[in-house]
C-alpha cells in the first residue's frame, strides 16, 4: 500500500508542475495550442483539431525534464 501512496503523491506532484508549466507559458506568451504546425480545419458543420507541434514541444520538454530527474535520482 505504501508503493501505491508514492506514486499517486509522485503523479500529483508532477500534474502540479505541468500545471505551472502551462500557466507560466500563457504568462509569457507562448500560444500552446496555437503553435505553426497544429492543424486546424474549420468548418459548416464542425471543426477538427490536432495540436502537433504542442504535443511534440510538451513531449520534449518533458522528456528532458523526466531524464533530468532520472540522472538526479541515481546519485
Amino acid at each position: 500500500m505504501e508503493t501505491l501512496a508514492r506514486y499517486l503523491i509522485i503523479g500529483g506532484v508532477v500534474l502540479i508542475l505541468i500545471g505551472g508549466g502551462v500557466y507560466l507559458a500563457s504568462k509569457f506568451g507562448i500560444p500552446l495550442g496555437r503553435l505553426p504546425g497544429d492543424i486546424r480545419i474549420e468548418g459548416e458543420n464542425g471543426s477538427f483539431y490536432f495540436p502537433v507541434t504542442s504535443s511534440i514541444l510538451v513531449s520534449v520538454i518533458l522528456s528532458i525534464v523526466l531524464n533530468i530527474i532520472s540522472h538526479l535520482s541515481k546519485k
